[in-house]
């Protein structure tokens, strides 16, 4: 077994759907088990390929115009190859900050897209993730001496990167910049190791999935710090699992703060209805979803010392009152498994996979094992094998990859034929839905953010956003 490492990665990308955006830049430091640098920074640039527009409000953001990555990147397949044989390597745990909910997706659908398995980097031969943003929560929840704690201009907590590099006054050039949040990260990091040695190291032993099933499961409450509640409790309280999800590896856990009296007697549907419902103005749902292989920050209820209990406001007599209801509850815990169903459905794969769809279908199911020896022969391919590769795959979502897969990253072995449907595939995915159109919207964005601009900077960047949009899209917008 490799020797463990972690390796902090950040991305930018084109927009915030990983399932229609792309990578626009890679960035990453490989470090030792005590954070020190292994190696040099990674920094790549990632080509957009003909079928992207990237969504003009994240370009506003991270300053990388198309135009920078096809001049400097490389291609999807060429990242996809570099991350499998030199980043993610048996034993690396990869390290970032929302990294599990952000970068780690954009990661899983870059591999479908380029026939790489997307699962792999993340549990084989020792390989692991974990995510700094939810070390953070859990300190300043439980332990916040040693470090400054932001807030934000309305008066709540901010855990944003930018705002703690700045208040704890780490480096941190660019906010925005891959490269540049990586290092803020890994010093952010190693802040909460030094200062907070005891709760980092937990989290970093308990990050395993099935160490937290086994804490999540016991049938006492425990202390939850998740992005899902509320700010002014530091995103964490006392939950209790209600019963395991075992399809999803998750269990459904109730917020022990909430008086479950008006919940218990509900019937399904009645419970769904609640749960289904969002926004500012929706009644709290007391009830979520934990998944056991995503890393979230648990503690056993002995962490709560009088200072942390008192901070977030938790009262233990109330957490006591409102367990012994949920027990005697003995139904609840199947109404919530229903009434997730309802809300959570679960969908059936296409018996005909739509080439304009098959991006976004990496979770309709798993890729059989004949088929996984036939990505491996894409994957080794180059451009002139490519040419004349016709693989008679079972799972019909590979079948409808394939074509796309050579046009983005082998365009010269393409035939005539092919050339025709990768510019038909462009014109539909562009152009279709008229005024809804993809390329309506981009351009419709354009000219608004340009509207009364003063920013030399950004009127750059929309003018090339322009260009680009002209230069993809050589037809009637």
């Amino acid at each position: 077994m490799s020797k463990p490492t972690l390796y902090f990665y950040d991305l930018e990308t084109s927009g915030i759907n990983s399932r229609t955006a792309r990578i626009m830049q890679f960035a990453g430091q490989r470090t030792d088990m005590d954070l020190s640098p292994v190696g040099e920074q990674d920094n790549i640039l990632v080509k957009l390929s003909a079928d992207v527009l990237p969504e003009p409000d994240a370009v506003m953001v991270h300053g990388i115009t198309p135009q920078k990555t096809l001049s400097d990147g490389i291609t999807e397949a060429e990242l996809a190859k570099y991350l499998t044989s030199q980043v993610f390597t048996p034993g690396t745990i990869a390290v970032g900050y929302n990294n599990i909910r952000f970068d780690d997706e954009f990661i899983r659908f870059l591999f479908w897209r380029n026939f790489t398995d997307p699962y792999e980097w993340q549990w084989k031969d020792g390989r692991g993730k974990w995510d700094t943003l939810d070390i953070v929560r859990i300190t300043r929840a439980l332990r916040p001496e040693g470090l400054e704690w932001p807030f934000a201009s309305d008066g709540r907590p901010s855990n944003r990167l930018e705002d703690m590099a700045a208040i704890n006054k780490l480096v941190h050039t660019s906010a925005h910049d891959a490269g540049s949040d990586v290092e803020a990260v890994l010093q952010l990091t190693k802040i909460l190791r030094a200062k907070q040695p005891k709760i980092f190291n937990y989290l970093l032993n308990i990050k395993d999935k099935e160490k937290v099933a086994a804490l999540v499961g016991k049938g006492d409450p425990f202390v939850y710090t998740s992005g899902r509640y509320p700010a002014e409790y530091e995103k964490t309280t006392v939950a209790l699992s209600l019963g395991a999800v075992p399809e999803r590896g998750a269990a459904l856990v109730y917020d022990l703060r909430i008086d479950p009296s008006g919940f218990v007697t509900l019937s399904a549907e009645e419970l769904a209805s609640l749960w289904k419902q969002r926004g500012k103005d929706a009644p709290y749902f007391p009830v979520k979803e934990i998944k056991f292989n995503r890393c979230p920050a648990i503690a056993p209820t002995s962490v709560l010392d009088g200072a942390s209990a008192s901070r977030l406001k938790i009262d233990t007599k109330k957490i006591d009152a409102n367990l012994a209801k949920l027990r005697k509850a003995e139904d609840f815990a199947d109404k919530l498994l229903r009434a997730r169903e309802l809300v959570m459905p679960t969908t059936q794969a296409e018996a005909i996979t739509d080439p304009q769809k098959v991006d976004s279908q990496l979770y309709d199911g798993f890729v059989g094992n004949g088929d996984r020896s036939k990505m491996s022969v894409v994957r080794a391919a180059d451009a002139s094998e490519l040419a004349g590769l016709h693989l008679d795959f079972a799972d019909n979502r590979l079948s409808a990859l394939l074509p796309l897969f050579k046009a983005r990253n082998f365009p010269k072995s393409l035939d005539e034929q092919e050339t025709d449907n990768w510019h038909g595939f462009i014109k539909t995915k562009l152009m279709s839905e008229g005024t809804q159109s993809l390329a309506t919207k981009y351009f419709t964005r354009i000219s608004e953010l340009m509207k009364d601009n003063k920013d030399p900077e950004k009127k750059y960047l929309l003018e090339e956003l322009q260009l680009y949009g002209e230069a993809v899209v050589p037809f009637e917008a």
